[in-house]
């Protein structure tokens, strides 16, 4: 079967269209042959279906809905004289499109892209009495299994170029066009960016895309199971830019319908939102929502929600520690972590907390332990109660027993799109389940070296199916070949032995300059050399905008905005936590990065990271996991880096740097 974009015929297509679909589909060796299906047929005329022959030639196929009633009434009307000639209006869609064609870029011909009519309800002896000797077409003889083939490959054009192919797909599937605005792939410095283009989707992208796009009234009506289709791939693959692009296709097939678009964290979720809008020119037909936003909004009207700041949180877990687990090996970070694991799940009794499966913790507990760390959880939540506090694990129960008990009636999304899927919670599914319509859609993608996947949990341990309807992208389009492949291979140095292989592909780039490691003496001459680095940076005419500022945690940030706002003025510098993408730099932690990218990244304090797993205290289960969690945050932070990376660092460097010989003092201005 041939490879199809998208892989099924929505249903609203005329059916004379949806049986040439499937005609092409089953016909056609997938070895040999690519087939797309135009989308934007509604707004322009133009050809319903483009041919790719692995040989880079192409044919474009206009369907026709004529029958044989109107090929006689053409043909009378041609003996009799008056009306338009049989099959013009076909015709004319073609020539409207060589038209573009023919003024794009690289100037293509029609005879280079050859076009023809078919016409699946009329006999080719009924055509060649009713259609002008001029007109390529063919009928529904041609149409059979043993003849369509050889048919399809004898009217195929010459090969063409790479720049001729992007033209000739950037003009039939405008939706796979990526502005050059969208883009970091460019230098960030001033006067250098003039001769950007706007570039495409890739194959694979465009296919996880447009996979599954038949959902409609009709198909509701008999489907009765949610549809799922997981993308999952390496840093900077274009997986963030799949939800963007997947939700304004669906808004434009599917209008009347309801659409969410959820992450885990705010910046990222503002970053989304806000390259929809330079797509749909500030369509507000989409919910892009965090996924805790989404439930505070939908909170019940009868409850007051006090939430408990992480420092009184720590508090309150710190005199639960002591009262109930100081003399074992548990330390309190790890109490917190499990607080957190059970509320994630639909866990209430002693019982379920003891039977539930504990895969991926990163540390063992007999059943005893297990007794007592349940007696510390219950006492912890006993004291929030008390206070009238909840902390942020509270709060999806709190939506979840709302829905359960019918409290919170919320109307159905007929799609949900999910981005950084990896850090979604079992009780998060179990809620994004409930407010999804029966035969509504989900479409998740993920990073697999992070959150539960990069624990070894699974998609059906969260109560996902997705078997069958996944997607892998393993190349980078975002990060320079020497920055993918230094972060790499500190992360394999680190973790040698991971069964998750993250080595990708890296795309080639103009700019492709290795990341800088500087080392200082302080942290106060670490803030300084930054700054330092960044004022040279915008004198030489980088724009702020392209730089990204990334620390472990959010004192260092805080710091951090402090000193560039002193620098550079407040409204210079921002949070992407708190200030939607705009003309200023940013800066944020390490745990808000993800998703984020930028031409020019800094990547500070990653001392911190090796002196915390370099604690006399941590059991080796407990260093072994944290080793495990910084590696995977360290690769992502310098993945989002576009061109340039430069890495700072207080005191030794950390050994694995050493061992990359990258350790370099780097000038001003050149990181």
């Amino acid at each position: 079967m041939a490879v199809m974009f998208p892989n099924t015929p929505p249903s609203a297509l005329p059916p004379e269209t949806a049986k040439v679909f499937r005609m092409l589909k089953r016909l056609l060796p997938d070895s040999d042959y690519a087939v797309w299906l135009r989308l934007a047929s509604g707004s322009t005329p133009g050809p319903d279906f483009l041919v790719c022959h692995r040989s880079a030639r192409y044919l474009l196929i206009k369907v026709s809905p004529a029958t044989p009633q109107d090929a006689r009434t053409a043909l009378q009307g041609q003996l009799f004289g008056g009306g338009a000639a049989f099959g013009s209006v076909a015709q004319e869609a073609l020539r409207q499109f060589w038209s573009m064609l023919s003024a794009s870029a690289q100037a293509l011909a029609p005879e280079q892209v050859p076009g023809v009519i078919l016409f699946p309800n009329i006999s080719n002896n009924d055509l060649r009495q009713a259609l002008p000797p001029d007109i390529p077409a063919t009928g529904r003889d041609d149409l059979s299994p043993e003849r369509l083939p050889a048919w399809i490959e004898s009217h195929l054009g010459a090969p063409l170029t790479v720049g001729q192919t992007m033209a000739l797909r950037s003009i039939f599937s405008p939706e796979v066009v990526v502005p050059a605005s969208m883009t970091i792939r460019g230098s960030p410095f001033r006067n250098t960016s003039a001769g950007l283009t706007d570039c495409l989707l890739s194959p694979v992208q465009e296919w996880a895309l447009k996979v599954d796009l038949e959902l409609s009234d009709e198909a509701g009506s008999v489907s009765r199971d949610m549809g799922v289709r997981q993308v999952s791939g390496v840093a900077g693959s274009g997986k963030s830019l799949l939800v963007v692009y997947r939700a304004r296709l669906l808004r434009q097939y599917f209008p009347q319908k309801r659409i969410l678009v959820l992450t885990f964290n705010r910046p990222l979720i503002r970053d989304l939102e806000a390259r929809y809008w330079r797509l749909t020119n500030n369509d507000t037909g989409v919910e892009w929502q965090t996924f805790h936003q989404w439930c505070w909004r939908h909170r019940p009207s009868d409850e007051r929600w006090n939430i408990i700041s992480e420092r009184k949180r720590a508090s309150v877990i710190a005199d639960v520690w002591r009262q109930h687990l100081a003399d074992t090996s548990i330390s309190e970070r790890m109490l917190q972590e499990e607080i957190d694991w059970f509320k994630d799940r639909l866990l209430n009794t002693r019982e379920e907390y003891l039977d539930a499966k504990r895969s991926g913790r990163g540390f063992g507990l007999n059943e005893s332990m297990r007794n007592r760390m349940f007696d510390a959880i219950t006492t912890y939540r006993r004291l929030m109660t008390a206070r009238g506090l909840l902390d942020w694990g509270d709060v999806p129960r709190r939506i979840w027993r709302a829905l359960v008990e019918g409290r919170l009636l919320v109307e159905p999304y007929d799609f949900i799109l999910i981005d950084e899927a990896q850090f979604f919670a079992p009780i998060w599914f179990a809620i994004i389940k409930r407010i999804l319509k029966p035969a509504g859609h989900l479409f998740l993608v993920a990073d697999p070296t992070q959150g539960f996947l990069r624990r070894g949990q699974s998609w059906k341990e969260m109560g996902l199916e997705v078997r069958g309807h996944s997607v892998r992208l393993d190349r980078s389009y975002r990060t320079a070949p020497a920055i993918l492949d230094f972060a790499s291979r500190m992360y394999q140095m680190r973790l040698p032995d991971d069964d998750e292989a993250i080595i990708a592909q890296a795309a080639p780039q103009a700019h492709n300059e290795p990341p800088q490691v500087v080392v200082l003496d302080s942290e106060q001459d670490e803030m300084t050399r930054v700054v330092n680095e960044i004022r040279a940076l915008r004198e030489r005419g980088v724009a702020l905008e392209h730089i990204l500022v990334i620390h472990p945690d959010w004192q260092g940030v805080d710091r951090m905005l402090e000193r560039l706002r002193r620098e550079f003025g407040s409204a210079a510098v921002a949070d992407p936590k708190k200030i939607p993408p705009g003309k200023h730099l940013r800066v944020c932690t390490m745990n808000a990065a993800t998703g984020l990218e930028s031409p020019i990244v800094f990547v500070m304090g990653v001392h911190r990271l090796y002196q915390a797993e370099q604690n006399p205290i941590l059991s080796d289960e407990e260093r072994a996991a944290l080793i495990r969690d910084n590696t995977r945050r360290l690769y992502m932070a310098l993945t989002r880096a576009g061109q340039r990376l430069a890495i700072t660092c207080v005191g030794e460097p950390p050994p694995f740097f050493a061992q990359l010989n990258a350790v370099r003092q780097a000038s001003p201005g050149r990181c």
